[in-house]
């Protein structure tokens, strides 16, 4: 009689489950009452879209974020939302990491796979180092937007608003708090507040070309024939696509919006959403 043999599960296949798992997890938090706003049981379906979303950093969305949620519900879309943005396994070899657990072969192969980095060695430093990188980033936006919004939504709420933005955009979510004001609106009241838009469009830019693009600009600073290639594609390719669009959107301004705010700032603004 034979006995039964588990098959170990590959890089590739631990990277799917763990994405399906935090996203299933994610969607039964915000099937809870205490997620919305009126303490009811929100439908599995608009939860596992909301879950979807937040981890996939699509930036969809079926109820508005900012009142549908309770605090509780837009603090669980936050977390997906990081541990989409910065990868289910980087996020798990960081609780590892802080633990002080040493991190086997297989989890190395795990991590540079999740990474796409293009070997293993060194593997746990290019983990370390996105890991700080990510958190100082994102707290300096939410720093810089804290004085914007404190002023607006008062001084605790103006600080979730400003770690909720900073953390959404650096991780390219689309997905903002704004409909306290008018439903689905976004940042559209701030368009034309420099400040809002440039630290956003910052933390848009910064979190879109990679963790290995920051690393190569961090080991050879400016010179960018040193670079790999994939760096080099990357920031040409975005180079264009924000600044080719910005020219396209000086020149085709259309309704309210253009009239009343700096057609400059709207366009840069614009042509980095479009690019993410």
């Amino acid at each position: 009689m034979k006995t039964l043999s588990i098959k170990p599960l590959n890089s590739f296949q631990i990277i799917v489950l763990g994405f399906a798992g935090v996203i299933l997890a994610g969607a039964l938090l915000l099937m809870l009452p205490v997620s919305s706003a009126t303490h009811c049981v929100t439908p599995f379906l608009n939860a596992l879209f909301t879950s979807t979303t937040s981890v996939c950093v699509t930036g969809l969305i079926v109820v508005d974020t900012g009142t549908y949620w309770s605090v509780f519900g837009q603090a669980v879309i936050l977390v997906l939302i990081q541990i989409g943005g910065m990868g289910v396994v980087t996020v798990a070899a960081a609780v590892t990491i802080i633990s002080g657990r040493k991190i086997g072969l297989m989890q190395r192969s795990t991590m540079q796979e999740a990474v796409a980095a293009p070997k293993m060695s060194g593997i746990v430093r290019l983990t370390g180092f996105i890991i700080r990188a990510t958190l100082l980033i994102e707290l300096s936006g939410a720093a810089l937007l804290a004085p914007v919004f404190c002023r607006d939504f008062g001084p605790i709420r103006g600080l979730w608003m400003a770690v909720f933005h900073s953390i959404s955009a650096f991780c390219n979510a689309g997905i903002d708090l704004m409909g306290i004001r008018i439903p689905f609106s976004s940042l559209t009241l701030y368009a034309a507040n420099p400040l809002v838009n440039l630290v956003i469009m910052a933390l848009i830019i910064i979190g879109g070309i990679g963790f290995l693009t920051w690393e190569d600009i961090r080991s050879n600073h400016l010179h960018f024939s040193r670079y790999r290639m994939q760096s080099k594609v990357i920031l040409t390719t975005t180079a264009i696509l924000i600044l080719l669009p910005l020219f396209l959107f000086r020149r085709i301004p259309t309704g309210r919006l253009w009239k009343q705010n700096p057609v400059i700032l709207v366009s840069v603004g614009n042509s980095t959403n479009c690019r993410f």
